[in-house]
């Protein structure tokens, strides 16, 4: 075996064990964690203080890197150690999760996964051989084979198929390793079925692979089913080489991984909760956002060795997070990266000392407190935060009222929900108008209802969906693709939770992550890029929440020909597709009958009188519909002149007039 794993102490009644391996890049001590480096960096933490901490191995992302900057960057540069200037180790997990995440705009066969690039839309096949290509390409200490990962929720069958394709992918991947000096780790599958999950392990420990992962959990299952799955795929691993348990956790996820035989981690969790305000101290896990931190002097944690505990008081980085300062994301990421590397010091500790099991007792409960108001602090907020807007890329912070913040577009002032409420506003105009929770409820068993959330934006319509579906009781599921070209806006208000509260789930993080969310009632897809270049691509949906910006800000979604080539693909369907805007434009609602859409009136929204429905066909909302009072007010309006496709009125009065809907009226 490349590594030369060596177990060097264990622990009675529990599988916990010390250990040490070698890369190419030095010496490994287990058990360990490895910060996320999705795009060769770990965000908002340098490298240097990444090694500091003691960061022994980072993980970095094959998918996202094939895409940009791509494999011959790698290869001119010498590979990722040099390019990132990074001296210790890398892992390099193999595209595979993320590939399986575009389940709309990916095609699966047994020679691979082919799908569209989210930077310019060329497509890519990723395959065992292409994944371990880039992996050698990128010069990474330890790959990982190719797998096929689904939710562990998924039924036997499904399971038992993407196990199977695992299997020989697994095979694939070893072959295409050749004699490569770099490690490779093969993955263990099987969902949350026991038969499968011990059958795999089973074959994957019978391969010569270096290492061996657990894959498929932490997607779906409850937090004992992943503990439980997790100790019987191990009590199948052989001792001789390290296992790895893939995208977890939290660190009381990596006090009970390491109690039933893990020796490796990975997880967003450090970095992700820094950008929200959230630090893990030796005694409780904290939100700085409170105003309990506004006076308190103290360190952020006193049994913390890390250069945020040792210069800066809670109150200092309190200010920091309320006023949105991106030092804040460094000086709390860079904690909690120092506290979940001391944590596994400590826990390697006490396997060497015969005292794991003292401390995993004591530390267990420790590990789970959270944030409690203490009497003593000075409880008198002062004055609410500063209004000034923040800005990231081409958006901004801004206040809509007293109580509410959104997100504005720098250049073109347009606010993202302007009204009072944001989330009212996607909660009413979107959601209720819809009867999104009837629709879902009323779905037979395995059904799906398909929604399009066009103009992701800072989350408010989809998080609006997901807290809606929280309770509904259904036998089907909703499928949400969210469409959006540029992320920002988004990231910009995950910096801000005290703001936008509606982000405060781990839907949003995820489908940043991962560009995918699942629950028992949910499938939430990330699909980034041009909405007019990807939506093809997609499953044609029951319900379109169309909400990007208007059409001075975002032109080419609102054109005729726009309009013209959504409804051609709609109408192949069978469904009556409802698109559903904010829009009461006169313009806009001329291009969508033009288009073929039947056009209504949709409900209000203050300060608009009223909103925008539009139907691929006809439909039982007759009496919303726009009538002859519209065709009336569409003669007496400037909405001539802003329908460019078109040169002359008459030519638009004959085409909306021939139009089914008004040969009625």
């Amino acid at each position: 075996m490349t590594l030369q794993f060596r177990e060097i102490a264990a622990t009675q009644k529990s599988r916990a064990r010390a250990g040490i391996f070698r890369t190419l890049h030095g010496e490994i001590l287990t058990p360990l964690f490895m910060p996320v480096g999705t795009q060769a960096s770990v965000r908002n933490v340098p490298a240097e203080q990444l090694a500091a901490a003691g960061s022994q191995i980072l993980l970095a992302n094959t998918y996202h890197l094939l895409l940009r900057p791509g494999k011959e960057v790698f290869e001119r540069l010498g590979g990722i150690h040099n390019f990132m200037k990074w001296q210790g180790s890398v892992l390099t997990d193999s595209g595979g999760y993320q590939v399986f995440s575009l389940s709309q705009s990916r095609k699966v066969s047994e020679e691979g996964v082919t799908f569209a690039s989210y930077v310019d839309g060329a497509l890519h096949l990723l395959s065992p051989e292409n994944s371990i290509a880039m992996q050698k390409a990128i010069g990474s200490d330890i790959m990982m084979a190719m797998d096929v990962c689904i939710p562990s929720t998924s039924e036997f069958t499904e399971s038992q198929k993407a196990m199977e394709q695992t299997h020989r992918w697994a095979l694939r991947s070893l072959t295409a390793r050749g004699t490569s000096a770099q490690a490779i780790f093969g993955i263990v599958q099987g969902a949350c079925h026991e038969k499968l999950r011990i059958e795999s392990a089973k074959f994957i420990n019978s391969l010569a692979f270096d290492g061996l992962a657990i894959g498929g959990l932490a997607v779906g299952e409850t937090k004992t089913e992943r503990e439980r799955f997790t100790e019987l795929a191990c009590s199948y691993l052989s001792p001789d080489r390290p296992r790895y348990l893939m995208g977890v956790g939290t660190p009381l996820d990596l006090l009970e991984g390491v109690h039933r035989g893990i020796d490796m981690f990975d997880c967003i969790i450090p970095t992700q909760f820094a950008e929200q305000g959230n630090v893990f101290t030796s005694t409780e896990r904290i939100q700085l956002a409170r105003g309990i931190y506004k006076f308190a002097e103290d360190r952020l944690d006193p049994g913390c060795a890390c250069p945020t505990c040792a210069t800066y008081s809670r109150a200092y980085l309190h200010h920091l997070v309320k006023t949105c300062e991106p030092l804040s994301t460094q000086l709390l990421g860079t904690h909690n990266i120092w506290f979940y590397h001391s944590l596994m010091n400590k826990i390697r500790s006490s396997i060497l000392n015969g005292s794991f099991l003292s401390f995993y007792n004591e530390w267990r409960e420790r590990l789970d407190a959270r944030d409690v108001p203490r009497q003593e602090a000075p409880t008198k907020v002062g004055r609410r935060p500063s209004r000034r807007p923040h800005q990231l890329g081409a958006f901004e912070l801004v206040a809509v009222s007293d109580e509410a913040h959104s997100i504005r577009h720098v250049s073109s002032k347009e606010v993202m929900h302007p009204g009072k409420n944001p989330m009212d506003e996607a909660e009413q105009l979107y959601v209720q108008q819809a009867k999104l929770v009837e629709k879902v409820e009323a779905l037979k068993e395995n059904e799906e209802l398909i929604l399009w959330d066009v103009g992701l934006g800072a989350g408010f319509n989809a998080m609006a969906v997901v807290h809606a579906l929280k309770n509904a009781k259904t036998r089907g599921r909703l499928k949400m693709l969210s469409f959006e070209r540029d992320l920002d806006a988004l990231r910009l208000a995950l910096y801000h939770p005290t703001y936008f509260p509606h982000l405060r789930h781990g839907g949003p993080h995820s489908l940043l992550e991962k560009k995918t969310y699942e629950n028992e009632n949910l499938s939430w897809e990330l699909v980034e890029g041009d909405f007019l270049e990807r939506f093809t691509s997609c499953a044609i949906p029951d319900l379109i929440f169309f909400d990007p910006f208007s059409s001075k800000t975002d032109t080419s979604v609102w054109t005729l020909d726009s309009f013209q080539k959504l409804f051609e693909y709609l109408k192949s369907s069978s469904r009556n597709c409802r698109l559903q805007s904010y829009t009461a434009s006169t313009a806009i609602r001329a291009r969508l009958l033009m288009a073929g859409f039947f056009v209504a009136r949709g409900q209000a929204s203050p300060p608009k009188a009223e909103t925008t429905l539009a139907f691929t066909k006809d439909h039982e909302e007759q009496n919303l519909f726009l009538g002859k009072d519209w065709l009336e007010k569409l003669s007496r309006s400037g909405a001539y002149s802003e329908i460019s496709e078109l040169h002359t009125s008459a030519h638009i009065d004959k085409a909306i007039a021939l139009h089914p809907q008004f040969l009625r009226v």
